[in-house]
């Protein structure tokens, strides 16, 4: 490819579930190489598998990558539309030299795999049809067969696992046409790339002895082959395969779990890659930085502690409107009550002191409890014996103090509340406890003066009365 080409990637997932975390890592990295070169990146949906796929699974993959911030270019492409095509270039195949028409039947291929087993040789099928006359050619279902080299071997120069190399012997006549005339995989996706534009396949490396097949296809067909890169998997945490114990989960889960969209595609893009010991970095850097020799080879490990952690650091550096509108959008797609304008009014002046202890969003919603809930929150167990009757008459009392209060802001509120814990010759302790049990209904919360300011004196007094004797 020429230097001065323009990138152009691609993501190809099959719509048959959800965005699972891998994916959303392999679309990550397309984005980031194309964007990152002024580049296009492109969606291909893969729903040749029509029992399987799903406008649902489809519509999933969408708001997926939608809230991972990952646009793509042009409208997304279906394979299956694309399907009278790919049988073309397969009958072009034929018509180059490069396939050929097959009429062996399913149990021939069979038995002859079979024989190969006993006679310990390469289980490769030798069609009795790859140089015969077509003339010779029965009126019987036939699939297309790639005529591949029987000798030699296919290399592919990968930007990321180096030079591979494959013993042709090895390799099939792979089918690129079924007898119900359904295009195979192999061929649809060479046939797709090729006519995207696409100049990189970047991909789990799992799917590098495809790389060897579909070079040939390149081959056959005369066309250029893109440049490859096949990224290391994602394990979980003990090196066994990725599973949903791991965090194998859709990536609408993690949304609902409270992690950040930008916090996400920081730590994605760290598995399997890597700049120096950059471990917090922006969008913005990751796409300044972000190169295929800095992919390793070695799979990457997912650690759920480790996003907490640079959840929790995102969460911190956010602008507190910013946080405020990923709390709204949470609620909305989980269907959840929209905030009243009051509760948006006191989220948002809380929102410093929620930030600071929240690793997840769910984390700080829970913390904004005293915020959010409807009428005098009812205390859970622990709050419940910070009421003892002899704290309720501290309350009732604390409250006559509160009512006097002018400046209703958290310095002025600390001061009256050690005044009158001075006065009533008891520790601070044993005024500021029942104070944040009946404010919040938890024995824990922000700092409590912290609480009688953002709930106001109006909603502060209110909660005092209903709970003091």
């Amino acid at each position: 490819m020429s230097e001065k080409a323009e990138v152009v990637t691609r993501f190809a997932p099959s719509p048959t579930g959800y965005l699972h975390i891998g994916g959303a890592r392999t679309a990550l990295f397309n984005w980031l190489y194309a964007r990152g070169r002024g580049g296009r990146f492109q969606l291909r949906i893969e729903d040749t598998d029509r029992a399987r796929s799903t406008p649902e699974a489809t519509q999933a993959i969408y708001d997926g990558l939608r809230w991972l911030g990952l646009d793509w270019d042009g409208e997304a492409l279906s394979q299956w539309s694309r399907v009278d095509r790919h049988r073309e270039a397969a009958e072009e195949m034929v018509a180059r030299g490069g396939a050929y028409r097959c009429y062996a039947s399913k149990e021939e291929v069979d038995a002859a795999r079979a024989r190969a087993a006993e006679e310990k040789r390469p289980q490769v099928f030798e069609s009795p049809w790859r140089d015969a006359d077509p003339a010779d050619a029965p009126d019987l279902p036939h699939v297309i067969r790639l005529k591949a080299p029987r000798e030699g071997e296919t290399v592919v120069e990968d930007a990321v696992q180096g030079t591979v190399r494959w013993a042709n012997a090895q390799l099939d006549d792979l089918v690129l046409l079924r007898s119900d005339g359904a295009p195979t995989y192999m061929l649809a996706v060479v046939v797709d790339d090729h006519e995207m534009g696409v100049t990189h396949v970047i991909r789990g490396d799992d799917h590098l002895t495809n790389a060897a097949r579909q070079s040939l296809i390149y081959a056959a067909m005369g066309w250029a082959p893109p440049v490859f890169a096949h990224i290391p998997l994602i394990h979980g945490p003990d090196g066994a395969k990725l599973s949903k114990r791991h965090g194998a989960l859709g990536v609408e889960a993690y949304r609902d779990m409270g992690y950040l969209p930008e916090a996400l595609r920081n730590y994605l893009a760290r598995l399997g890659w890597g700049h120096g010991d950059d471990e917090y970095f922006t969008t913005e850097q990751a796409l300044e930085w972000f190169d295929l020799p800095g992919v390793g080879k070695a799979a990457a490990r997912f650690d759920f502690a480790k996003l907490a952690d640079l959840n929790g650091r995102w969460i911190r550096d956010s602008e507190d409107g910013a946080l405020l509108a990923q709390v709204e959008a949470l609620f909305a797609a989980q269907q959840r009550a929209p905030l009243t304008p009051s509760q948006r009014s006191m989220m948002a002046h809380a929102m410093p002191g929620l930030k600071q202890r929240a690793k997840t969003l769910i984390e700080l919603v829970e913390s904004a409890y005293y915020i959010l809930v409807d009428g005098v929150p009812e205390p859970d167990e622990k709050a419940a014996k910070l009421l003892s009757p002899e704290a309720r008459d501290i309350l009732a009392k604390l409250t006559l103090r509160l009512q006097d209060v002018t400046e209703w802001r958290t310095a002025e509120l600390e001061m009256v509340v050690r005044a009158f814990a001075e006065d009533a010759q008891i520790k601070l302790g044993a005024a500021a406890q029942p104070l944040r049990a009946a404010l919040t209904g938890r024995a824990t919360s922000p700092g409590v003066f912290d609480v009688l300011e953002t709930l106001g004196r109006d909603e502060s007094l209110r909660r005092l009365s209903a709970q003091a004797t």
